[in-house]
Parts: structure tokens; sequence; C-alpha cells
């Protein structure tokens, strides 16, 4: 009997630091996307911004405003 709650114990601890090892992947993860979408934002910002610029003038002529 005493042998079983060692080894439930021992078992708890292992699956506890893989729950641990698992979060700190995810944690790395996000930060990689985190850095790839400011990377993009950073390379297309600009030409987004004229694109859209462009699009809303022609919205804007094709309905008469002025």
């Amino acid at each position: 009997m005493i042998d079983m709650k060692r080894r439930i114990k021992q078992l708890i601890g292992i699956l506890a630091e893989e729950q641990g090892a698992t979060a700190t992947e995810y944690s790395i993860l996000v930060g990689v996307f985190a850095m790839v979408i400011v990377a993009g934002v950073g390379l297309f910002g600009t030409a987004l911004n004229g694109y859209f610029g462009a699009l809303a003038n022609g919205v804007k002529t094709a309905l008469g405003l002025p």
C-alpha cells in the first residue's frame, strides 16, 4: 500500500513537470507569433495604408463626396 502511494506521487510529479514544460512551449510560441505579426505590420503597414487610402478616395469619388 505504501509503495502504491509512492508511485502515485511520482506519477503526479512527472505530470506536473510536463504541464510546466507545455506552458513554457506555448508561451514561446505566442512570443514568436507576436514578433511575426509586428514584423508584418512594420513591413506591410505603409503599403496597406496607401492601398486603403486610395480605396477610400475611390469610394468617395464614386459616391460624389468631397
